[in-house]
């Protein structure tokens, strides 16, 4: 845990970071730690960012990645216009306008204290410097912090590199001699900030067939003096059990601002199946899936057989099928203590006032509330907006210092009927799409 459970914990942590940012040579900057920094501004569209916040990375598999960043005042990294090409389509496909942190809530299990990171305690101020080391193979980026506490608010804090994920695929061919496999390759964009104890990494990674992983891992360090939990909610860490961390809970949010095919006309759908005990004369149970369209925003829930996806209102594969994004929940442990964490998925009407799951800066009308929960009125789908909320009930370990491992939580969206074929498919393998019959 990088704070304990009272405010404290935290103006200590903040006080650090300036402490060390001077020890570093910087100046403190002349506003309050306590300020709320101001949005940076727009980044334009994908065409026309300049190459200083244009990410382009051709992969060895053939898939080419496209977007434009910006550094934004409360949510950090911002990635828009996002693209990809595969190899054998003659363009690139457009899949998210924008993607973004949508909050990090931190509740903690004593009741005395939670917290909104990036609303409430100026996560996007803790962007912290990369080491070439952290970075291998590939760029790091600097990038200037808005109204930033020190007096050089340029941060070398964004890592844009490539990494193998194991196979892509294996396949034993029509002959025993021959083997069909791939290594998958994918773009890593990331950075690292600071909030109190904790450093949180928030990486986005962009596959080869694909798909988009969005991941936050909470590391750093266990608040040191603050092991006073009692009644049961904490766990003893250190000699003996007189020093109990208190235990709490990561929600983080994603906002995912879908564009299939340059158009945010998407229709959204959700699939339930299920299944029964076999009747009479049948082998085996049956399994029976049934589609709904969601026309009006919605506050979701997963559970087994269950799933979303984006469809696309404009383009089709070379198969003639609609073009869409399958949304996976990556594990969860939902905290049902406020309303906005209660659902794991909402989509909503886009409003361009409606940024954070929860303490909403700003005004978005009479009404209109502070939390994603709140916007979930029934409106009509014209322009969704999709937020994923993914949880994990941090209960301190012996192991978790020092420094902490990192514990990662997300989710991804993959593509379902972009391509015709799997866009890695060797050149051998392309003939077989459909019902196909071997060759004599």
């Amino acid at each position: 845990m990088r704070v304990n459970s009272y405010t404290k914990a935290r103006t200590r942590a903040a006080v650090g970071l300036t402490v060390a940012a001077l020890a570093a040579g910087a100046t403190a900057g002349a506003g309050p730690a306590t300020a709320q920094p101001k949005a940076a501004p727009a980044a334009p569209a994908a065409a026309d960012c300049s190459a200083a916040y244009r990410i382009e990375q051709k992969l060895s598999t053939g898939t080419t990645w496209r977007m434009c960043w910006r550094y934004d005042g409360k949510a950090g990294l911002v990635l828009e216009n996002i693209s990809y090409q595969p190899k054998g389509e003659p363009k690139q496909i457009k899949v998210l306008n924008s993607a973004r942190l949508g909050q990090i809530h931190v509740p903690y299990d004593d009741g005395n204290i939670e917290y909104d990171d990036l609303t409430g305690f100026d996560f996007a101020q803790g962007l912290m410097n990369l080491a070439p080391g952290e970075c291998p193979g590939g760029t790091i980026k600097t990038v200037k912090v808005p109204d930033s506490w020190n007096e050089d608010p340029n941060v070398k804090g964004l890592c844009t590199t490539t990494r193998s994920r194991g196979h892509a695929y294996r396949m034993q061919g029509d002959t025993a001699n021959k083997v069909f496999q791939a290594e998958g390759k994918d773009l890593l964009v990331y950075t690292v900030n600071q909030v109190g104890w904790y450093e949180y990494m928030t990486e986005w990674r962009f596959q080869d067939d694909g798909t988009i992983t969005m991941n936050v891992g909470a590391t750093g360090s266990l608040s040191w003096d603050d092991y006073d939990a009692g009644d049961g909610r904490g766990w003893p860490i250190g000699k003996g059990a007189s020093a109990k961390a208190t235990s709490h809970s990561h929600n983080a949010f994603w906002r995912l601002d879908f564009a299939l095919d340059g158009s945010t006309e998407n229709n959204v759908e959700q699939y339930d199946s299920t299944v029964t005990a076999p009747t009479r004369g049948q082998r085996a149970p049956t399994t029976r899936t049934t589609r709904k369209k969601v026309t009006k925003e919605l506050a979701g829930d997963s559970k087994a057989y269950r799933w979303w996806r984006m469809v696309s209102a404009t383009g089709k594969n070379k198969d003639g099928h609609a073009r869409s994004y399958e949304i996976v929940p990556g594990p969860t442990t939902k905290y049902p203590g406020r309303g906005y964490t209660k659902h794991d998925l909402y989509v909503t009407q886009y409003n361009k006032c409606e940024l954070f799951a929860s303490n909403n800066p700003g005004n978005c009308g009479a009404g209109a509330g502070k939390s994603v929960d709140k916007w979930v009125n029934g409106q009509a789908l014209t322009h969704p907006v999709v937020w994923m909320n993914i949880g994990f009930h941090h209960i301190a370990r012996d192991e978790d210092q020092q420094p902490m491992p990192v514990h990662w939580q997300g989710f991804s969206i993959a593509p379902r009927d972009v391509t015709a074929m799997n866009p890695l498919t060797p050149a051998e393998l392309g003939w077989q799409n459909g019902h196909w019959r071997p060759r004599s």
